[in-house]
Formats: C-alpha cells, sequence, structure tokens
C-alpha cells in the first residue's frame, strides 16, 4: 500500500509549498521549523505537559508546512538506521501512539525533578525524551519536537537547559536518539550514554546562561 502522506507520482511528503524536491523540502522544514523553535524559547506554549500540548507544539512548528501538523500519524512506519545494521526502530503502532506518549509524559511529570543532582536529572531527561522519540507520533518532525518539548519542560522545572547545544549538533542528537531507543522485542541493544552526555552538557551550560538564544533585540544600545 502506498504511503498516502506521499505525493502520488513520487516519493516526497505532500507539503503546502507544492515542493517534490526532498532536497528543496529539506531546506524548507529546516527554515520554517527554526524559526518556530526560535519563537516558543521565548514564548513557550502554555498548558499541561500532556498529549495535547505535545501535539500544539508540533502544530506550531510545522503548520505553515504540513497540513497534517499536529495530528499523530495514521500509518505505520519504519526508518532503516545505518548503525543499526539498517534495521528501523520499532516505532509505535498509530493505534499505541495516545496510550504510550501519555504514559512517557506522565512519567515525566510525577519525577522529583527538585530532588535529583544534575547526573539524575541528565539520566531520566535522556530515558523521557529517548522513549517519547521512539514513539514517532508524527509522520514527521518527530525530533525537532521532542527536543523543543523537552527542553520546554526542563526549564520550567527548574533545570535550564541550553537549547542551542541539540540544533548546532543535530546529526549526534539523533543518532544518539537512535541508540537510545534501540529496545526491540527479542532484544535491546540500547546505548544511553551518548544521549545522557548531551543532555548532561545541556544542562550544565543552560546553568551558565550559554544555551539562551538571544532574543530580536536584545542586548543591542
Amino acid at each position: 500500500m502506498r504511503d498516502p502522506y506521499f505525493y502520488d507520482d513520487c516519493d516526497i511528503l505532500k507539503n503546502n509549498m507544492g515542493i517534490k524536491n526532498s532536497a528543496a523540502l529539506d531546506l524548507a522544514e529546516v527554515e520554517f521549523a527554526c524559526n518556530a523553535i526560535h519563537e516558543l524559547a521565548y514564548e513557550p506554549l502554555m498548558g499541561d505537559y500532556n498529549f495535547e500540548l505535545y501535539c500544539k507544539m508540533h502544530f506550531h512548528i510545522f503548520r505553515d508546512l504540513y497540513d497534517w501538523a499536529g495530528i499523530p500519524r495514521t500509518v505505520s512506519m519504519e526508518k532503516q538506521e545505518a548503525i543499526l545494521g539498517y534495521m528501523s526502530i520499532e516505532y509505535a503502532q498509530p493505534e499505541e501512539i495516545a496510550e504510550q506518549t501519555g504514559y512517557v509524559l506522565d512519567r515525566m511529570n510525577r519525577r522529583n525533578w527538585g530532588e535529583m543532582d544534575i547526573s539524575e536529572q541528565a539520566e531520566f531527561l535522556s530515558q523521557d525524551m529517548a522513549d517519547l522519540w521512539k514513539v514517532h507520533c508524527f509522520r514527521e518532525g518527530n525530533t525537532r519536537v521532542t527536543i523543543t518539548f523537552v527542553c520546554q519542560f526542563a526549564d520550567d522545572h527548574g533545570m535550564p537547559i541550553d537549547r542551542k547545544l541539540f540544533e548546532e549538533n543535530a546529526g549526534y542528537t539523533r543518532i544518539a536518539l537512535v541508540g537510545a531507543s534501540a529496545v526491540f522485542q527479542d532484544a535491546d541493544f540500547r546505548k544511553m550514554e551518548y544521549l545522557v552526555k548531551i543532555v548532561r552538557d545541556s544542562l550544565e551550560r543552560g546553568r551558565t546562561s550559554q544555551g539562551r538564544w538571544r532574543n530580536p533585540g536584545e542586548g543591542e544600545k
């Protein structure tokens, strides 16, 4: 069965710009998503950290590019990963998305973050980030929305975090998420240390205010 998110005549995601070239679509995603993510750093979405807010955040980031922004995917997904020998992470099935996402978010909200030292915060934030990403709630844009959501959550729970570090190391971050999510029905190949490292580094830099984007006009005389 053909993926309904693709155009009929090419394997490119249907988009509001009518783009049918993968490189051009990637560039458009970067432009639209980065602008929206930077906006959220200064004007965060308000609400409880639940499935509804997670979907709203995806909508905010991708609304200009995809009609289905903020709407959980309706198809199964596989993505071959070189670091897994071209196996795919076992993402959630469409009917499992809401329940699995809700489970991770409920666990995040129940943790006693204020009683943890920075090493514990990095470990548990990494676990929650990986488990949230592994659901792969949307047809596209899961890495960006997961990082943005978890960073806002951390800021709101007294853990200032360097968002720039994830943006500047986007390739590393995605590979680290793959490594931290490599759990299969019959095997567990998870390697959490790479994700924990960048999360801890961003928490350390966040404590010294290095990770805050400069607001337009801020610091100008």
